[in-house]
């Protein structure tokens, strides 16, 4: 096997006991490579490795690893183009989305490099007199990644800038359909002086590696961006071992829009936020909730819109919605367009399996109105190119809805009246708030999570991570006799 297709475990690229081949879905006949599948005995000496480097990336100097973290942000902005063709090539995004998504990757590293010379700590008089007090962070330990498929570098990033940022050492473990992603970035972090054993990658499918890492008694800490099901199982496993988790999962977004607010931007915002990144984003909008003052003719634009979104290969110029990332996923996009129907929503476009010049997972962008928010395909994530409209009498019965619901990632509303958008922000159930722009979009130096089934733990991004990779520990110090 080539360097490109190995594992990473304590400062060597190594084979796997298996491989599994990596499918650019944009055109099935192109194989990007026969990938890796690291063992339990290959897992169990990444987390050695871990272990044992830890504490002294921990002692490093401060401006030591600024550098290191600044220099792995550098080349990952300077390799956008490059990297982010990969991306597009085996997870199906548009290549300017994948541009995007690796200089984003960049500055999530310049961010926590910066980050590394800020660890401040407090100190305090006791209330014991001639005692003084020393409050100060320290790393967490061997932290374990798991990132999911639909953004391979972004996800990863902003978990591991910090986890290193902070003195820990990785294991990461990424999801099995973006290996070529988690290779690239192995790569770059790899070569610039991170100590052997302090970044380890370990791929594998989620039943076998995942499972056996997430219960490792040797983990310290689990990061996890993925399903409700596989997150509750990590929960349970991190209790039982007292591992701390930060759980990253499912979504329902809304977007509401008023009878007031600008038609422009509230198609502007459905289009984005439904049906970019062919709508496999954790904070797409796919409950679309409207006043009935103005249902007809957001409809109407949205359904003109939708149609003329472009769908195509992934690294084509002028392409919009690539393909769907796998066969899997695809199967189930077009089961719930049927759900949608058969749940009596009327379709107004989209929904349908498309052939292209090329063999792929494609699907055009789907609507439908006339939904109920009790309906399944409004209560469960999609992570498809779709996207129902519930509509509403009022603005009460449009918070009610948003509401309605066991997730609690984003929701936005499209309003010009500003009494409605600060009651919307402070009573909508969700982790974030967007006005007058789409649900899906967020940026890197503040915290990003949800509420309810979407998140659980402390939150990601920002200075807030440090709540996460960080351990609190209080010194009281007496001084010794006064010269």
């Amino acid at each position: 096997m080539t360097l490109e297709t190995r594992n990473y475990i304590a400062g060597e690229w190594v084979n796997g006991t298996s491989t599994i081949a990596n499918i650019n879905p944009s055109d099935t006949r192109d194989v990007i490579g026969q990938y890796a599948q690291a063992s339990q005995a290959q897992l169990e000496n990444a987390v050695n490795a871990a272990q044992q480097a830890q504490a002294g990336w921990a002692r490093t100097s401060l401006e030591q690893r600024q550098t290191v973290l600044m220099n792995i942000g550098q080349e990952l902005m300077a390799r956008a183009q490059e990297l982010g063709e990969l991306l597009a090539r085996e997870e199906g995004k548009p290549v300017a989305e994948g541009r995007g998504e690796v200089y984003r990757s960049g500055q999530f590293f310049t961010y926590y490099a910066a980050e590394v010379l800020r660890q401040i700590g407090d100190n305090a008089d006791s209330v014991r007199e001639g005692v003084d007090i020393d409050v100060r962070r320290e790393a967490v330990g061997v932290v374990a990644i798991i990132s999911p498929w639909n953004f391979p570098m972004a996800t990863a990033a902003w978990k591991i800038a910090p986890a290193l940022a902070f003195g820990n050492a990785v294991v990461w473990k990424p999801a099995n359909l973006v290996p070529a992603s988690a290779v690239a970035l192995t790569q770059i972090i790899a070569k610039h002086g991170v100590p052997t054993g302090v970044f380890n990658l370990v791929m594998g499918a989620g039943s076998e590696v995942g499972n056996h890492l997430v219960n490792s008694t040797s983990i310290d800490a689990i990061s996890f961006t993925g399903s409700v099901p596989v997150g509750r199982g990590i929960a349970m496993a991190g209790a039982a071992n007292f591992t701390r988790v930060q759980l990253e999962m499912g979504s329902k977004n809304a977007l509401v829009i008023m009878d007031d607010g600008d038609m422009d931007t509230a198609v502007a915002c459905a289009l984005n936020g439904a049906f970019g990144g062919s709508g496999q984003k954790c904070t797409a909008s796919s409950r679309l909730i409207v006043h009935r003052a103005v249902h007809d003719e957001f409809v109407a634009r949205l359904v003109a819109g939708a149609k003329a979104m472009v769908v195509g290969h992934a690294l084509e110029a002028g392409t919009q919605i690539g393909p769907i990332v796998s066969a899997q996923q695809l199967s189930e996009n077009l089961n719930n367009v049927a759900l949608a129907k058969q749940e009596g929503g009327e379709l107004m476009c989209g929904g349908e399996q498309l052939d292209m010049a090329t063999p792929g997972f494609y699907i055009n962008p789907a609507l439908f109105i006339g939904t109920h928010n009790k309906w399944t395909v409004n209560q469960e994530e999609l992570f498809a190119p779709m996207a129902c409209v519930i509509a509403v009498d009022d603005y009460e019965q449009a918070i009610h809805t948003v509401n309605d619901t066991r997730f609690g990632l984003t929701a936005g509303i499209v309003t010009k009246d500003l009494a409605k958008a600060t009651h919307f922000q402070r009573t909508a159930r969700t982790g974030c708030v967007m006005v007058n722009l789409p649900t899906a979009g967020t940026d890197y130096h503040v915290p990003f999570g949800g509420r309810g089934q979407s998140s659980y733990g402390p939150r990601e991004q920002g200075q807030y991570a440090k709540d996460f990779y960080t351990t609190v520990k209080t010194s009281y110090i007496k001084a010794g006799q006064p010269f």
